[in-house]
């Protein structure tokens, strides 16, 4: 992950954000590898007065579109990650990965700390002793057991983790946007509240959903399925595999 590369990525997603996504898939054309760590020859240059293949806040500005509250972020994981390039698949809202790939925060290896979530938001997906493991010792981890663990949604076979993730895109771009980008806040939000304040203000948001022109057509349609006889299961359909 060149700094030029994490800038690349960053203007991509911008892009789509800006041109009306509702969900972005980030994804890698490599076959064993999704996104690895920083580039060492750029993080370097950056402390040493050289010139980086990229600004120094290219990982920040990754970070906040992955953030951003307009777009649902999907990891399709097709390979190994380890580092910079793990912590942006902890930094997206969903992650799908193939059971082939590898996940590892290998910075205590190279004399460093993780920078950007691999220690913080980890801990908040897999626990802390988890974590802990991970980050002391720099060994990495397989998919399975950070599925267990709870850091992953979906496994798939070898090959099929960007299939998946994409039609999961897909059906979640059909979801009203008012809707996604309101829980998408209030998950951001919570990450920051007490319990307390996080419920006051999912009420708040809730409101701006219950009062909203799509929400209120959207409720009166259901409504009509349940009048006419159709069950909870037939209108919100089957569990996810």
């Amino acid at each position: 992950m060149s700094w030029d590369a994490v800038a690349a990525l960053a203007d991509r997603m911008a892009e789509a954000r800006e041109g009306g996504a509702r969900v972005t898939v980030l994804a890698s054309a490599g076959e064993t590898y999704w996104f690895q760590h920083a580039w060492l020859t750029d993080l370097l240059a950056m402390i040493s007065g050289g010139t980086p293949t990229g600004p120094d806040d290219v990982w920040w500005k990754a970070l906040a579109e992955l953030a951003h509250t307009d777009v649902v972020t999907i990891a399709a994981i097709n390979g190994d990650c380890s580092g910079g390039g793990a912590e942006l698949g902890w930094a997206c809202d969903l992650r799908v990965a193939s059971e082939n790939a590898w996940f590892g925060q290998p910075e205590v290896q190279i004399g460093l700390a993780t920078g950007i979530g691999g220690t913080s938001r980890l801990a908040r997906l897999i626990g802390r002793t988890a974590t802990a493991q991970m980050v002391f010792d720099g060994a990495p981890v397989t998919a399975q057991r950070i599925y267990e663990l709870g850091g992953l949604n979906c496994l798939t076979p070898e090959g099929e983790a960007l299939e998946t993730a994409v039609a999961w895109a897909t059906r979640l771009a059909q979801r009203p946007h008012t809707s996604l980008v309101a829980e998408k806040q209030m998950l951001n939000d919570a990450d920051d509240m007490t319990l307390t304040d996080a419920l006051r203000n999912e009420q708040r948001l809730f409101g701006g959903t219950v009062m909203s022109p799509e929400g209120i057509e959207l409720m009166k349609a259901t409504q009509a399925r349940f009048d006419a006889g159709e069950s909870v299961r037939e209108v919100y359909g089957s569990p996810n595999p």
